[in-house]
């Protein structure tokens, strides 16, 4: 296996080189910044390159960024990125990288305290394997948990708005809740504003009815969605 390493600490750098090489890695380059890393990977073609998110000039997210462009002009090279910290928006954009993701990783510097665990963690992006860090995992997921549009409506709401997701007219919600169509529209009307769906004045409006829904079927777990015969309800009033 081929690895060029990219690492601002020229100290790290040296260590994690000569360490990976005595487990018989082919360490054929290093970088310490955005621009080598580029260079570097373009003459060695690597099988995988590690990377330090925080690198020069900004120490912001070249790692990430090298990734993508890396990515984007070697879909083929596998990408395991390193950091101290689990930061989730960086790991989003990791995953996003192409459609069929694959070959990445992101794990942070105290999981490869251990040469085997790092070299695992190669090997398995190596393979085409995807390995995140569990710590990442959390923070993603309570990310997630916190950008979920359906978590500002109230339970009486979700099921208001699951009934219409299963193709329920007013009538139908109204029925299933014991409750009359004006408090449905009621409901509904206050769905719409919580979901900051647009409005019908707005120009590239669709029916608020299919938006409520859409936003629906796309946020909510997976128990609670209707099942595999589900459809978008037209759109509808009554």
């Amino acid at each position: 296996m081929r690895v060029v390493i990219a690492e601002d600490n020229g100290l790290l750098l040296d260590t994690l080189s000569t360490a990976l090489r005595q487990r018989g890695v082919d360490v054929v380059g290093l970088a310490g910044s955005l621009p080598e890393v580029r260079q570097t990977v373009d003459r060695y073609r690597p099988d995988v390159v590690v990377l330090d998110i925080h690198l020069p000039p900004t120490l912001t997210d070249e790692g990430i960024r090298a990734a993508e462009q890396i990515r984007a002009a070697h879909p083929g090279i596998g990408l395991l990125v390193l950091s101290e910290h689990a930061e989730a928006v960086y790991a989003e954009r990791l995953l996003g990288l192409q459609d069929d993701t694959q070959a990445i990783g992101y794990l942070l510097k105290a999981r490869v305290a251990t040469l085997s665990g790092l070299v695992d963690a190669l090997e398995q992006v190596h393979q085409g394997g995807i390995v995140i860090d569990p710590a990442v995992v959390r923070r993603l997921l309570d990310r997630r948990r916190r950008d979920n549009p359906l978590d500002r409506l109230t339970p009486h709401e979700q099921r208001v708005l699951s009934l219409v997701a299963e193709g329920r007219a007013n009538r139908g919600v109204a029925a299933a809740l014991g409750c009359s169509v004006a408090t449905v529209e009621k409901h509904l009307s206050a769905i719409t504003a919580k979901l900051q769906l647009r409005g019908a004045d707005d120009p590239g409006h669709l029916n608020l009815r299919v938006l409520a829904v859409l936003t629906y079927l796309r946020n909510a777990t997976t128990e609670a969605r209707p099942g595999p015969g589900h459809r978008v309800p037209p759109p509808t009033t009554v």
